[in-house]
């Protein structure tokens, strides 16, 4: 089981790529490009590295080379209607498509740091977030300069804004990059497309094709808590996206979320949140009531 590397093609008479991306979108995947995602219709769960969250209209993502990516939509969620078709809009542009050294003028620094830190992928929010979405309406309809512009613009963003947050951690992104650690990066992709099952540890084992003495080790080093305290991390922060759903019942976010029961369920998460389900549910309602 490998990462997919797909790439979008790219015509001959252009720089970067401009895409409407319509379901079924791609497998989980990387690429050499950056690439910045506007989501315009549909909704389901995202993973970026070791990133797993919801996505809905007009969710804003950016994402470095090579990292692992994939979106994948609810297909029927109460209220769906016919003929629905999930569909985004995808920029995309190598590191040298403005030659070898456009980012590495002088005057490019905050826009080289913005860049490295996406590695990790970045989600925006607030007003860099609709403001490069204002930008990016703006393309969909441009000529092939005008979108050319637009993209600078967006780089002004990039270079100036602190609206956005990071999605991956930094372990993960680093075991992605190490080419010579494939092993680890199947336990990895295991991981992310499987958290909801039971994962035990003989499944990595299997995958990764090591003793159980070499895989505990290299991963209690690399990611400081063993791999079940890992998978734990993996679901309980999946279930604080979906209790921002009122429309989903605690148990049902439990089992969603990969939890045999609701006691462990509650268990855990107090453990994790020094709070319960219930009352990280109500704290985020409390907020979002004042705001």
């Amino acid at each position: 089981m490998k990462i997919a590397k797909l790439r979008l093609q790219q015509e001959t008479d252009k720089s970067f790529i401009v895409h409407h991306e319509f379901h079924p979108y791609a497998p989980w995947h990387h690429h050499p490009e950056y690439e910045l995602v506007l989501q315009l219709k549909g909704r389901g769960k995202r993973v970026v590295g070791d990133c797993v969250d919801r996505f809905r209209e007009h969710d804003l993502i950016f994402t470095g080379p090579f990292l692992p990516h994939q979106w994948i939509p609810d297909i029927h969620y109460p209220g769906h209607p016919d003929n629905y078709q999930e569909r985004a809009f995808v920029i995309q542009f190598l590191d040298d498509f403005l030659g070898e050294r456009f980012f590495e003028v002088p005057e490019n620094a905050p826009l080289r740091r913005f860049l490295a830190g996406s590695a990790r992928g970045c989600e925006f929010y607030g007003s860099a977030k609709r403001k490069i979405i204002s930008i990016l309406m703006k393309m969909m309809e441009g000529n092939d300069q005008e979108r050319l512009f637009c993209l600078f613009s967006i780089f002004e963003v990039f270079a100036t804004t602190s609206e956005f947050h990071y999605l991956s951690s930094p372990a993960s992104v680093e075991s992605f990059n190490q080419k010579e650690n494939e092993s680890m990066q199947k336990a990895l992709q295991y991981i992310m497309q499987n958290f909801q099952k039971d994962i035990q540890i003989k499944d990595l084992l299997e995958v990764t094709n090591m003793s159980y003495a070499t895989f505990y080790n290299y991963f209690r080093r690399n990611y400081k808590v063993p791999f079940k305290e890992y998978l734990l991390d993996i679901r309980v922060d999946y279930a604080c996206k979906l209790l921002k759903d009122e429309s989903l019942n605690i148990s049902e976010i439990a089992y969603t979320c990969g939890f045999e029961n609701l006691s462990n369920f509650n268990r855990q998460f107090r453990r994790l949140k020094s709070m319960t389900p219930s009352q990280y549910q109500r704290q985020l309602q409390e907020s979002v009531a004042v705001v």
